[in-house]
C-alpha cells in the first residue's frame, strides 16, 4: 500500500481544510488509517484514526469537536481528515498510515506506509 496525503495549505484561524489519504489499492477491511502530525524536533503524534471494519473513530483531545475523518465507501482508497475552525496551533505537516486493527488511543509504531506529508499552516 501506498499512501499519498493532498489538501494542505495555508489559511486563517478559523478556516476550514480538508485533506485527503489517497491510497494506490483498497485498504482492507481490517486496518485502521490513522492521520498524524510532526513539528520540526518533535515526535509524530496521533490526531484521528478510523477502522475501516466498522465505525469506530478516535480523535486527540485537541481536535476532538473540529476535525472529523471519514472514508469513501465502498472504494476504501481514499481516507479524509475534515478541519474545521483551525487554530494557529495546529500549523504542522500532517501524515497518513495505516495500521491492522484499531486501538484505542492508538500507538504510532503500530503504523506503516507513511505517506510524505501535507503542510498545514494557519494563520
Amino acid at each position: 500500500v501506498q499512501l499519498v496525503e493532498s489538501g494542505g495549505g495555508s489559511v486563517q484561524a478559523g478556516g476550514t481544510l480538508r485533506l485527503s489519504c489517497i491510497s494506490s489499492t483498497s485498504i482492507p477491511n481490517s486496518c485502521a488509517v490513522g492521520w498524524f502530525r510532526q513539528d520540526p524536533g518533535k515526535e509524530r503524534e496521533p490526531v484521528a484514526t478510523i477502522y475501516l471494519y466498522g465505525p469506530m473513530t478516535w480523535y486527540a483531545d485537541s481536535v476532538r469537536g473540529r476535525f472529523a475523518i471519514s472514508r469513501d465507501n465502498p472504494k476504501k482508497k481514499i481516507v479524509y481528515l475534515q478541519m474545521d475552525n483551525l487554530k494557529p496551533e495546529d500549523t504542522s505537516i500532517y501524515y497518513c498510515a495505516t495500521a491492522r486493527g484499531f486501538r484505542d488511543p492508538p500507538r504510532t509504531r503500530d503504523f506503516k506506509s507513511w505517506g510524505q506529508g501535507t503542510q498545514v499552516t494557519v494563520s
